[in-house]
C-alpha cells in the first residue's frame, strides 16, 4: 500500500527534475510576440508607427529579452546556444522577406492580365492596351532550346575529360578557363555571339540562332562545373569493378559512371537552363527586338521574355498602365516557367536515379 502511494510522488519528482531549469515551451512565442508589441508602442510614442522599424527593434528585444531570460534560469552554455539558433532564425528569415517580396509584387501585379488573349496573341500592331507576348515565348523557347543543344553536349563532353581522362596542364587550363567564363559579364557573351554573326552573315546581323550562342556562352560552364563534381563523386568502386570484368574506359563511363550520376547531372542542366532562361543583356544585343511572331530561328530579331518585360516596362507609350501590366505578367510568366523547369527536374531526376535496395 505505501509502494503503491509513493510511486506517484516519485514520478512527479522525476518529471519535475528533468524539466528543472529549463525554460517553458511556449516562452519563445511569448518574449517574441512581447517585444514585437513593446516595439510598436515604442515607434508610436517616438514620432509615429512604423512597421519595418517596430519589427527591426523588436527582433532585437527579443534577442535580449531571450538571452537573460536563459542566462538566469537555464545558465550561460543554453543561453548561447539559444542565442545561436535565434540569430540562425533571423537570417533565415531576413533571406526570405526578399523572396517573399517579389513574389508577391509579382502575383498581385500580373495576375490580372494573364488572359487568353495575352498568350495567344503577338504586339503587332498594338498600341495601348491588348496584344501580348506569345511571340516572346515562342522566341525564348526557341533560343533557350538551341542554347541547350548546344551546351549540354560540350560541357557533358569536357567534364567527362576532365574527370575521367584529364591530367596536367592541359587540364589545369580548361579549368582556369571555365572558372573564367563563370565569372564573365553576360553582356560580354552577347557582344561575342553579336560579332560572329556579323563576320558570318554580315554587320547588323540578330537572330534566334545568335542569342542562343550568346546564351550557351553562359550556360557551358555552369554544365561543366556541375557535371564534373558529380561525375568525381561516383564511387572508384564502380569503376574497378567494371575494369575487372574486362569493360574498356568509355564503355565503364557510358554504362556506369554516367547512369550513377545522371539525377545529379540533370538537376545541374535544369539550373544552368534556370540561370540562362532569364538573361535580358546578351538577348537584347545578339537577338534583338521585334513585335511580330518569328519561328525562323537563322532570319530576322526574335523577341524573349527578359527583353519583352524590359521592353514594355522600359519603353511604355501612352497610356502607361497596360505596357506595366504587360511587364508585370511577363515577368510571372518567366517566374512560373522556371518553376515548371525546377519540377520537370525533380522529376527525371527521381525516375533516373539509381534504385537501392530499399527503393
Amino acid at each position: 500500500m505505501s509502494t503503491t502511494a509513493t510511486a506517484p510522488k516519485s514520478s512527479r519528482h522525476e518529471a519535475s527534475s528533468l524539466t528543472a531549469g529549463q525554460l517553458p515551451s511556449w516562452s519563445t512565442w511569448v518574449a517574441l510576440v512581447a517585444s514585437i508589441v513593446v516595439a510598436a508602442l515604442l515607434t508610436v510614442a517616438f514620432g509615429g508607427f512604423n512597421l519595418v522599424g517596430a519589427l527591426a527593434l523588436g527582433a532585437l528585444l527579443f534577442l535580449v529579452v531571450m538571452h537573460v531570460w536563459s542566462m538566469s534560469v537555464e545558465g550561460g552554455r543554453k543561453a548561447v546556444d539559444r542565442l545561436a539558433k535565434h540569430l540562425v532564425v533571423a537570417a533565415f528569415v531576413i533571406a526570405l522577406i526578399p523572396l517573399v517580396w517579389v513574389i508577391w509584387s509579382t502575383l498581385t501585379q500580373g495576375l490580372p492580365r494573364m488572359d487568353v488573349t495575352f498568350f495567344t496573341n503577338s504586339m503587332r500592331s498594338v498600341v495601348g492596351q491588348g496584344g501580348g507576348l506569345a511571340h516572346a515565348l515562342t522566341g525564348t523557347l526557341w533560343v533557350t532550346g538551341i542554347a541547350t543543344l548546344i551546351s549540354v553536349p560540350i560541357g557533358l563532353l569536357t567534364a567527362v575529360y576532365l574527370s575521367e581522362y584529364g591530367h596536367g596542364r592541359l587540364a589545369r587550363g580548361i579549368t582556369f578557363f571555365v572558372d573564367v567564363m563563370t565569372g564573365i559579364p553576360s553582356i560580354v557573351a552577347g557582344l561575342f555571339a553579336y560579332s560572329l554573326m556579323t563576320m558570318l552573315r554580315g554587320p547588323g546581323t540578330q537572330n534566334g540562332l545568335a542569342g542562343a550562342i550568346a546564351l550557351s556562352v553562359l550556360m557551358i560552364p555552369v554544365v561543366v562545373r556541375s557535371t564534373e563534381e558529380l561525375l568525381r563523386i561516383v564511387p572508384n568502386e564502380l569503376r574497378e569493378a567494371s575494369y575487372a570484368l574486362g569493360v574498356p574506359k568509355w564503355a565503364t563511363i557510358m554504362k556506369v559512371v554516367i547512369p550513377t550520376a545522371i539525377s545529379g547531372i540533370v538537376s545541374g542542366v535544369i539550373l544552368a537552363i534556370a540561370r540562362i532562361i532569364g538573361e535580358t543583356a546578351p538577348l537584347m544585343i545578339a537577338a534583338g527586338f521585334t513585335a511580330s511572331q518569328n519561328m525562323n530561328p537563322l532570319n530576322n530579331a526574335m523577341m524573349t521574355m527578359p527583353v519583352f518585360v524590359y521592353d514594355q516596362y522600359a519603353h511604355p507609350g501612352v497610356p502607361v498602365a497596360p505596357y506595366h501590366e504587360r511587364a508585370w505578367a511577363g515577368a510571372l510568366t518567366l517566374i512560373l516557367l522556371v518553376m515548371a523547369l525546377n519540377l520537370l527536374g525533380r522529376l527525371i531526376a527521381r525516375r533516373f536515379a539509381p534504385k537501392t535496395a530499399g527503393r
